[in-house]
Formats: structure tokens, sequence, C-alpha cells
């Protein structure tokens, strides 16, 4: 194998090296990298997990423990893996149903199997020009660019760094098949809530996510664009929620009068470090002084119904609108919905075929997001910057 030369961008196909924010030439690729976070498969796994998690943060496990009893709570299993391989079966039976001849490879950051394991396979195959899925849509170091930091960590530890490219899709949060199971899963909310009695004015939705350092939330996006006090991250979800509660107001009778905002879970700093607020649970615990009747929360952030779904949300969340007797709705995530796992090949589609930006699928103002991320997009102010895939440098 020839060595592969890299412009703008390492680790880069040669379309894409060159840094131009969308690759509007068509590429040949060999295969689907899935990237996933990883969780563990049982009680044994589970402060190893989370180890790998905190790594190189120096948290002692007796600290871990503290996170580690949501997944003791079921049995010291996430959902996630399980999750990941249902949509890999899923992508590779829409990419066969479509005549589309890639295989997917699936490799976790933070367990087995890892992306190490999968993209050594890949190489040892022969598919060495890889597109990479990674399992968060929005911008942020944790859902973006630390992906692409472990692309290329992977690649110099094995030594395919000359041989392997790896690109990734663009940040695909406001893609219609990412964002149509939030707008069905509200609809449907809302027009149970009505059914029942509740006037429109007395439900609440809430959009949630998982919150981050307000550090790393200003610093997420390209950073020649003013996005706001939370940056591109917070402007993403609040344009991706906007839109669903624009989309419900046209289905439903009276549904403008529906109240909504964005909100955060799944807080994992310390006390002294700002992090997006305010908390889900929090905000639920002060709807009845607003004369609010019921809830809906909206798990906006998440791909699939992982472990801060279940706990934070199904568990959490859940208890505190019980306690402040409120009805109490939590609507579906994307997982391995038609419509998400036809829109995830539609974005391997148009990387295929080096669609032009005015040609791609979006729902807000914000996108279509870039192919190429921009220089220093979305640093980590406590580690700097690393090398990474798919982004001009830093």
């Amino acid at each position: 194998m020839t060595a592969i030369d890299s412009d703008a961008v390492p680790y880069a196909s040669p379309a894409a090296a060159g840094g131009a924010p969308y690759v509007t030439t068509a590429v040949a690729y060999d295969g689907v990298l899935l990237a996933g976070f990883g969780g563990p498969e049982g009680q044994e796994d589970v402060i190893p997990f989370l180890r790998n998690v905190t790594r190189g943060r120096g948290i002692p496990d007796e600290r871990l423990e503290e996170v580690a009893h949501h997944y003791r709570h079921f049995g010291g299993v996430s959902p996630i893996n399980g999750q990941n391989r249902a949509l890999k079966q899923a992508l590779e039976a829409e990419l066969a149903e479509r005549r589309i001849e890639l295989p997917v490879y699936w490799g976790n950051r933070n367990w087995t199997p890892y992306l190490s394991d999968a993209v050594t396979e890949a190489a040892a195959q022969g598919d060495t020009t890889l597109l990479a899925f990674a399992t968060s849509a929005y911008s942020s170091f944790s859902s973006c660019r630390q992906y692409r930091e472990d692309f290329a960590q992977v690649l110099e530890e094995t030594g395919l760094d000359t041989t392997v490219t790896i690109d990734k899709i663009r940040p695909f949060y406001d893609h219609p098949g990412f964002v149509a199971a939030f707008e069905s899963g509200v609809r449907t909310a809302v027009e149970g809530f009505r059914a029942d009695g509740i006037p429109a004015g007395a439900i609440q939705v809430l959009f949630s996510t998982h919150s981050i350092p307000t550090a790393d939330a200003q610093r997420s996006g390209p950073r020649d664009v003013d996005f706001g006090p939370g940056g591109a991250y917070a402007a993403q979800h609040e344009a991706v929620a906007g839109w669903v509660m624009d989309r419900v107001a046209q289905a439903v009778p009276a549904a403008d009068d529906v109240a909504w905002e964005l909100v955060y879970q799944s807080r994992s700093g310390p006390a002294t470090q700002p992090w997006l607020e305010p908390d889900v649970c929090d905000v639920i615990g002060e709807l009845p002084a607003r004369g609010l009747a019921a809830v809906v929360v909206v798990p906006v952030g998440f791909m699939s119904d992982h472990m801060e779904v279940l706990w934070d949300l199904d568990t959490e969340a859940a208890e505190a609108a019980a306690g402040a007797g409120l009805a109490f709705i939590r609507t579906p995530t994307p997982g391995v919905s038609a419509s998400f796992v036809t829109g995830i090949v539609d974005l391997i589609q148009e990387r295929l075929e080096g669609r032009a930006a005015s040609e791609r699928a979006h729902v807000t103002s914000l996108g279509p997001s870039f192919d190429i991320c921009r220089p220093a997009c979305c640093e980590n102010v406590r580690a700097g910057f690393k090398p990474a895939a798919a982004g001009i440098a830093p």
C-alpha cells in the first residue's frame, strides 16, 4: 500500500483532504465505521468501563461507584451496545436494499468492541477508505471532536495512519430522519393529554439533552460564527426544539399554547465548574407553581434509549413529576426507527455522491452542518487540542 498525502485535513480521503467545508466530489468509500460510546455488559464491567470514560481525570473508584449504581440497578448492563448491534443490522439491511455494497464495521470509544478493533478488521479486509458515523448528533467536544480525536489516535497507534483514511458524516442534529421521532412523539403526547382533558396551556414540553461544561459549550461549533452564550451546542438544540414545536402547532389544535424550553441532564462535573442549566428535574419541580398539570420530556439530545435516558429521565425525571403531581410522558428516541435508519443511509449517500450543500436535507436554518470541521472547532479547554481526523487543525 502507498502512503497517503494529507493537506489541510489529516487522515482524510483525497477528496476531503483539502479542507473545503463540504466535500462535493464523489468518494468510493470501502466501508462504514459505526462509532459508538460503548457500555458495560455485566456487573464486573462497570468500574473498568467508567475508568475508561474518565481516563486521565484521576477520579478514584469510590467516586465512580456514585455513578456505577445507575448501571448496577440494571444488572450492570448498559443497553447501548445492544442498540448499536441492532443499528448495525438495520443499516446493513438498508444498504443492501439500496444496493450500496458497503460493509459496516462497529467499534466503541470506551468498551468492547473498540474502535481499534473495527479499524484493524476493516484494514485486514482491504477496506481502507472509511466513512464514520458517530452516534452523537450535535456539535461539541464530547459529541463530535472527541470522536475525531479517537479516530486519529487509533490510526496512529495501529500504524494504519498512512494506509487508512477516516472521513466523518456531518453532525446530523437537524436531518429529517433524526428529528422525525421527536416530532411524532411530542405530537402524540400532546394529543393524548388533550384527549384526557388537560388544556394545552397546562402542558409543558421539556427538551432534554446532556449538560456539558459551559466553557465547552461556548467553544462548540465553528469559531467564526456567533451562536450565542451556549455556542453551537445550545443553538442547535434550540433550533430543533423550535422546529418540532412549530410542526406540532400546525398539526394539533391549540398546541401553540403549549409552553416549551430546553433543559439539561446528567451533569457529572464538580459543583465549582459551571455547566449548562437548568436541570430537568429542577424545572419539573417548578411546574406546579406555574399552573401546569402535565409534562412531556423529549430526549432531543439522544439517539437511543441508553443509560442516561433510562435512569435520568425514565427514573429520576419520572419520580420528580410524580412528586410534583404532574402527568408525565417521555417521548421516544430515534433508535432504529425506519425514518432514522433511512436518514443515516441518506447521509452516507450524500458523501458517496459528493452532493452539493444546497441539495442536502435539513430542517433548521443552521444546517446543513459541515463535512469538514473548521479550525479550533469544539475545543476542550481542559486538555487543549489533540490531533483529530475529519477537520482542519487545530
